[in-house]
């Protein structure tokens, strides 16, 4: 019943914008926090960016800050990610993940994960 759904990736010149998305159905947006992550093939998958359920707070990685926005769309029960001033740094496999949380940039604080979306950012 509970399924997260991301899209939005794709293949971007360094300096380009993309706009990712995550659809959730099973349960209301705003009852879990909802996370960004991105995983590279021998690395460690990364926190990108968190918005907490309600009103809570909004983290982002230091990498990433100033350049990517997280915010809710509640009409469509989804949360964006918007990429600015992409780098080939930021290409990975982009998911989505719902949960509660003790800490936002933990994977294992989550407790459902979306499919992932390729971003790929061409130098």
């Amino acid at each position: 019943q509970v399924q997260l759904v991301e899209s939005g990736g794709g293949l971007v010149q360094t300096g380009s914008s993309l706009r990712l998305s995550c659809e959730v159905s099973g349960f209301p947006l705003n009852d879990y926090h909802i996370g960004w992550f991105r995983h590279v093939p021998g690395k460690e998958r990364e926190g990108v960016s968190c918005i907490s359920s309600r009103d809570g707070p909004t983290y982002y990685h230091d990498s990433v800050k100033g350049r990517f926005t997280i915010s809710r769309d509640n009409a469509r029960n989804a949360v964006t990610l918007q990429m600015n001033s992409l780098k080939p740094e930021d290409t990975a496999v982009y998911y989505c993940a719902a949960g509660g949380l003790r800490s936002w940039s933990r994977p294992d604080e989550y407790d459902y994960w979306g499919q992932g979306t390729q971003v790929t950012v061409s130098s």
